[in-house]
């Protein structure tokens, strides 16, 4: 999975490999990055204290990292291991492996449409995105609700997508998500924010997860994974209004974005 905007964002979970692990720390590729290097400093592999770096990791191996600091102007990818957890670490590899499918069947679809496969990222590729959130979950859209999809979008390439589509996705849930901004300057404003998070995930059915991740205050992602798109976006409607309701009845703020991808070329979903 390639993406196109030059580097990751703070808080950003990537996947890397690693290309040299020394006495300090490991120098990391970042796939999605093309010809850029992450730094996980020794302190960042793991909790408590770390004597050999290559206890933790080796070279060729494959991690999930959570990006801390980047500096633009020197080049420079701090990463950190030890603050991504095991479900989080799944989760993404998921997201990548799925990315990787979806980039497959962009470039078969281009071929099949005789066209260059930047051209078809140029004229619908980075509009589904835009519209979707990633690549994979475009695809997975025209695997569910074709006709939505045809509302859409139009075009001559827009009968192969959905044949792609419905070939190759299956799709036994979905996820969506966007940035949540949550904001209280009481003396209590730490547990404000915590009860209106804690709000948002209370959903009402089972087969539905609302779930927080944190980015960095006062921003939090909120995923909700659920049977259908319909449903997904009607219980994400739901999990924002809770949170904002709270916020505001604590004398807050709240505020909600659905995530779309600054990039153009695809970002994995949840």
């Amino acid at each position: 999975m390639v993406k196109r905007q030059e580097y990751p964002e703070e808080g950003e979970l990537v996947v890397g490999t690693v290309t040299d692990a020394k006495g300090y720390g490991a120098f990391v590729k970042l796939e999605e990055y093309p010809g850029k290097v992450g730094f996980i400093h020794i302190a960042e592999l793991a909790t408590g204290w770390v004597k050999y770096v290559r206890d933790h990791v080796r070279e060729k191996q494959k991690v999930v990292c959570k990006v801390i600091g980047v500096d633009r102007s020197k080049g420079h990818v701090d990463l950190s291991l030890k603050r991504v957890n095991e479900h989080s670490r799944r989760e993404k590899i998921a997201e990548w492996k799925n990315e990787q499918k979806a980039e497959k069947l962009f470039e078969i679809l281009a071929r099949d449409l005789g066209k260059e496969q930047e051209a078809c990222f140029l004229e619908f590729g980075d509009k589904l995105i835009e519209k979707y959130s990633s690549l994979y979950s475009a695809f997975e859209m025209a695997a569910i609700d074709p006709d939505q999809v045809q509302q859409d979008f139009k075009g001559d390439w827009l009968a192969k997508f959905l044949e792609l589509a419905k070939a190759n996705v299956s799709i036994p849930y979905v996820t969506i998500k966007g940035e949540l901004e949550v904001t209280s300057n009481r003396p209590s404003g730490a547990e404000d924010v915590s009860q209106a998070l804690l709000a948002a995930e209370q959903g009402e059915f089972e087969d539905v997860t609302i779930t927080v991740q944190y980015l960095g205050a006062p921003r939090y992602l909120l995923r909700v994974k659920a049977p259908d798109y319909k449903i997904a976006e009607e219980e994400l409607k739901k999990a924002v209004q809770r949170a904002v309701k709270a916020i505001q009845q604590s004398g807050g703020k709240g505020d909600f974005h659905r995530e779309t991808d600054k990039s153009k070329a695809p970002k994995p979903a949840a």
